[in-house]
């Protein structure tokens, strides 16, 4: 079996200074390698193939023989690293917690270890006859997450 930590260095030199960033590797049992890439300005196909083609200059089918696909990270996928946060601040996310919340809200900021959430929520303050919109600000830490995906409205 190839080793993944062969095939993320070989990734990660050829990402170094492109403004990609690694989002996922698999490789299966029988040398299925899957790559999944994105940057903040998106993932052309001719990219996909560029990096397809080092990579497989980088591996010899003589001594192992294996599969492999290059792709983009997908757009509704839930994000797998911190880069796909910050790529997203200011966009509008769903996030559902481990305990089974589901919620809806922009980002904030993001950290190493959590994220803040804008979340709008309407509430009726006491004494009032209606109802308000208040914005409230919450941190969730990554680890406390069943995922997080990027929402697409169509207007």
């Amino acid at each position: 079996m190839i080793s993944k930590n062969t095939v993320n260095q070989i990734i990660e030199n050829y990402l170094e200074n492109t403004g990609y960033y690694l989002v996922d590797l698999n490789i299966s049992q029988d040398n299925r390698i899957t790559v999944e890439v994105d940057s903040f300005e998106g993932v052309s196909l001719d990219f996909c193939i560029e990096l397809n083609k080092y990579i497989e200059s980088q591996l010899d089918r003589d001594i192992e023989d294996f599969e492999l696909e290059v792709s983009s990270a997908g757009l509704t996928a839930p994000f797998k690293v911190v880069k796909q946060y910050e790529k997203n601040i200011g966009k509008e996310v769903e996030v559902l917690t481990k305990d089974g919340k589901k919620l809806t809200g922009i980002i904030s900021s993001v950290q190493p270890e959590s994220f803040i959430l804008q979340i709008e929520k309407t509430i009726k303050p006491e004494g009032a006859k209606r109802k308000t919109t208040v914005q409230e600000s919450t941190t969730f830490n990554y680890s406390d997450l069943k995922y997080t995906k990027y929402i697409i409205r169509f207007k």
